[in-house]
């Protein structure tokens, strides 16, 4: 790798031990936390699943960044969030907190001043408190219905003692968090997508369903068809194959360009579209991930360039690889 300036080998020696001292001391810190996570974090979340409001999230300094963070995270995965800074709460930001919420503060000593005035708001109007700190005895922790400890692990600057694995350990009790609540909601990928319409993820999450072409779009032909009336429908719908259905219109096969050429020297057009079909094709259901379309046509063998969504042996859309490229998947 070329870099813009000289960089003599022992200062960047220097550097990289020091910079992979940091990061293990993180690194331990998260496994002290994993280690002694308790019955706290399963009440805490038990009591944001239960609340008929939003979380609340808080904090000040370093931690409201975490906390900012935690709540967009929440929020993307189907808890309703919202986060208020603690130096504004006292300032009139309190309005924004119900007797229907459930607050969750981030504060390392737990003496954090600006977030008294929240925490007496809570206790004040019955509003369930929850406190992520390394000192349950503080006096937020006293005021607090459930206190979260973070395990005592140094930070990753030994100088200055700056938030940095206390951070770090926050941030991933919030994301530990986010998970457990999304799996008790039975959150689905699909309700991620619902969250994240636009960019990459957004294409990532689109399901068969909301891409496929459907109705009078599709190509279908019946067994008994002529292989003239096969290829015509072809044509006209513009994704290079048909499907060959059976009286009750259920997916019999489908043909391809491939089947016509391989049939051409039986007298291709005096045969029927059952006789030239390739029998139990490839297909996917309207609910599963463009993503799944994508790699079933792309990866597995034989490739194919179009694949028919079914419901119930039936189908009911295609989707053709061109559609992966349209929104964006590939």
């Amino acid at each position: 790798m070329r870099y813009p300036i000289a960089i003599d080998a022992r200062v960047q020696q220097v550097s990289l031990d020091e910079a992979r001292a940091a990061i293990r001391l993180e690194t331990q810190g998260l496994e002290a936390l994993a280690a002694t996570l308790d019955g706290s974090f399963v009440a805490l979340a038990e009591l944001i699943q239960r609340a008929p409001g939003r979380v609340v999230l808080s904090g000040v300094g370093k931690s409201a960044h975490i906390a900012r963070k935690v709540a967009a995270t929440l929020a993307s995965t189907g808890t309703p969030a919202q986060f208020v800074h603690g130096g504004d709460a006292s300032h009139g930001d309190l309005g924004m907190i119900t007797t229907a919420d459930v607050v969750v503060m981030f504060s390392k000593s737990g003496d954090t001043a600006e977030l008294e005035a929240l925490a007496n708001y809570c206790v004040r109007f019955d509003i369930p408190l929850a406190l992520v700190t390394a000192r349950p005895a503080s006096r937020l922790g006293q005021a607090a219905n459930i206190v979260v400890q973070l395990p005592d692990a140094p930070e990753a600057c030994d100088i200055t003692a700056a938030p940095t694995t206390s951070t770090t350990m926050m941030a991933a009790l919030g994301d530990a968090l986010a998970v457990v609540l999304l799996r008790r909601r039975g959150f689905r990928a699909a309700d991620f997508h619902v969250f994240h319409p636009g960019g990459t993820l957004g294409s990532a999450l689109l399901t068969v369903g909301e891409v496929m072409h459907g109705g009078e779009r599709l190509p279908l032909v019946t067994a008994g068809s002529s292989v003239a009336d096969a290829i015509l429908e072809m044509t006209s719908k513009g994704f290079g194959c048909t499907g060959v259905l059976d009286a009750a219109g259920t997916l019999l096969g489908i043909i391809t360009d491939g089947d016509l050429r391989r049939h051409m020297a039986d007298g291709l057009l005096q045969q029927t579209a059952g006789e030239v079909m390739t029998v139990s094709p490839r297909v996917i259901g309207p609910d599963s991930l463009l993503s799944e379309a994508l790699r079933q046509m792309t990866t597995l063998t034989p490739r194919i360039s179009a694949i028919f969504a079914v419901d119930d042996g039936k189908p009911v859309g295609i989707v053709h690889l061109h559609d992966c490229l349209r929104v964006g998947l590939v």
